[in-house]
C-alpha cells in the first residue's frame, strides 16, 4: 500500500465528463446515420429529439438553441434527401423536434436559475465556513502549519469538525475537535468551543486549565439546548501545547483520535494518552479524574499530525478503517502542507472518492537543524515501503 496520486477516479470523472458534453452531437449523427441506412418508413426522429434535451442541463441557452435548430435542420434535410417533405410525417416529426427543443430550452432556464441560487448558496456556506474556521497562517510562532477541512459531501462547507492554532505567551495552542452531531447545532458547538479556546488559550497558565475552560463552556451551551443534546451533546478533542525554544509538546486527549508524530527521517510515533479520558462536555461523568497533560519530545524536523475520526473510520471496498499510522510510516515529507497533499489524496484512493465523515487535519512542523525557509506548496509525495522508527 502506499501514498500517490488521486489515481484513476478523478481522470474517470473527467472522461465521463467530456463524453457526455458531446453527447448532443452525437445523437445528431446518430440520427442522420440511422435515417440514411434505413428504409423510408424507419426515422431518426427520436435521436434528434433527444439532442437538445441532453444539451439543457449542460449548455447555455444559445448552445441549446443552437442544438434544437440543429436538430431541426436535421430533419427537414432528411426530408429533402429522401423525397418525402411533402408527407403528412415530415411535418409531423419538425413539430416534435420543434415541440422537444421548446421545451429543452424551457428545462435550460429553470437548471440555470436553480444554479444560480446553489451558487449563492454555497457562497454564503463558504463565508460562515471561513469566518468559523479561518484557514490558519502558514507560521505561527516559528512553527510551520497547514489545515485542512474536507468534507464528506461535495461542495458542503460546514460540519462539526474544527481546529484551531494560536501563537500564547505559553506557547503555540492548538485544539482539533469533533463535535457530536451534525448540522446548524454542530456548527453552534463549534463556534463555542472555539471562542472559548482562543480567550483561554491566552489567559490560562497551563494546558489543563483551558480544557476545563472549555468543559465549562460546552455545560453551559448544554443548558439552554432542547432535547437529546441538552444532555449528550459532548466534543473529543486534542489540546495542543509547544513551549518556544523547549523541544517539546504537551497534550491533552478528551476522547479523540490518537495524534502521531512523524520525524524527519521517516520514523512515527503515535501520540497515545496515558490514560483515556471522557470527551469534553462529560465531565460530570469523571469527577475526581483531572486533565493531566502528556508530554513528547519534539525534535527539529519532525511534524505533528492531528485530525479528526473522519480520517480513520474512511473504508475501502472491503469495510477495512484507514489507517494513517501505517499509510504514513517510513515516509519523508518536505513539511505540513505536503504531508496533508499526500494524506488527502491517500484517503481518497482508499474510498474510492467515497468518504461518509467529514475531516479536519491539522498538521504543525517544527524546522530542521539548518532548514531553509519554505513557503506552501501543495504536491502530492509519493509513498514507498519504508520503515522508520516505531510507533
Amino acid at each position: 500500500m502506499g501514498l500517490g496520486r488521486q489515481g484513476d477516479g478523478g481522470n474517470a470523472d473527467g472522461a465521463a465528463r467530456r463524453v457526455v458534453r458531446v453527447l448532443p452531437f452525437v445523437l445528431i449523427l446518430l440520427g442522420l446515420v440511422f435515417d440514411v441506412l434505413t428504409p423510408p418508413s424507419f426515422t431518426g426522429s427520436p435521436f434528434f429529439s433527444a439532442a437538445p434535451l441532453v444539451a439543457a442541463p449542460l449548455f447555455s441557452l444559445g448552445a441549446t438553441a443552437l442544438t434544437g435548430i440543429a436538430s431541426s435542420a436535421a430533419v427537414v434535410g432528411l426530408h429533402f434527401y429522401n423525397g418525402t417533405s411533402w408527407k403528412a410525417e415530415a411535418l409531423t416529426e419538425l413539430v416534435t423536434v420543434l415541440t422537444v427543443s421548446g421545451l429543452a430550452l424551457l428545462i435550460n432556464r429553470v437548471v440555470r436559475r436553480s444554479g444560480e441560487r446553489l451558487a449563492s448558496a454555497r457562497g454564503i456556506a463558504e463565508a460562515a465556513q471561513r469566518a468559523v474556521l479561518p484557514t490558519p497562517a502558514e507560521r505561527i510562532g516559528g512553527l510551520h502549519v497547514a489545515a485542512r477541512y474536507e468534507a464528506a459531501q461535495a461542495d458542503a462547507f460546514i460540519g462539526g469538525d474544527l481546529y484551531a492554532v494560536q501563537d500564547t505567551p505559553y506557547g503555540v495552542r492548538l485544539a482539533v475537535g469533533d463535535v457530536r452531531g451534525k448540522g446548524l447545532g454542530a456548527v453552534e458547538a463549534v463556534a463555542v468551543v472555539l471562542g472559548a479556546f482562543r480567550e483561554a488559550a491566552e489567559t490560562e497558565p497551563t494546558l489543563e486549565g483551558v480544557a476545563q475552560r472549555l468543559e465549562r463552556a460546552l455545560a453551559r451551551e448544554g443548558t439552554r439546548r432542547d432535547g437529546l443534546d441538552a444532555v449528550e451533546g459532548f466534543t473529543t478533542c486534542v489540546l495542543g501545547e509547544i513551549p518556544p525554544g523547549a523541544g517539546l509538546l504537551r497534550l491533552v486527549n478528551r476522547g479523540h483520535p490518537e495524534p502521531l508524530l512523524l520525524y524527519a527521517d521517516g520514523g512515527l510515533a503515535v501520540l497515545a494518552p496515558a490514560e483515556p479520558a471522557l470527551p469534553l462536555g462529560l465531565g460530570e461523568l469523571a469527577e475526581g479524574r483531572p486533565d493531566t497533560a502528556g508530554e513528547w519530545p519534539f525534535p527539529p524536523g519532525s511534524t505533528l499530525l492531528l485530525f479528526t475520526d473522519g480520517l480513520t473510520e474512511a473504508r475501502d471496498r472491503t469495510g477495512a478503517f484507514y489507517d494513517p499510522a501505517v499509510r504514513l510510516r517510513g515516509r519523508v515529507f518536505p513539511g505540513p502542507d505536503e504531508v496533508l497533499s499526500a494524506l488527502s489524496s491517500d484517503v481518497r484512493r482508499h474510498t474510492g472518492g467515497g468518504a461518509t465523515d467529514d475531516m479536519a487535519l491539522l498538521a504543525v512542523g517544527r524546522a530542521g537543524e539548518g532548514q531553509p525557509e519554505r513557503r506552501r506548496t501543495v504536491p502530492v509525495v509519493p509513498r514507498e515501503d519504508g520503515e522508520g522508527h516505531g510507533a
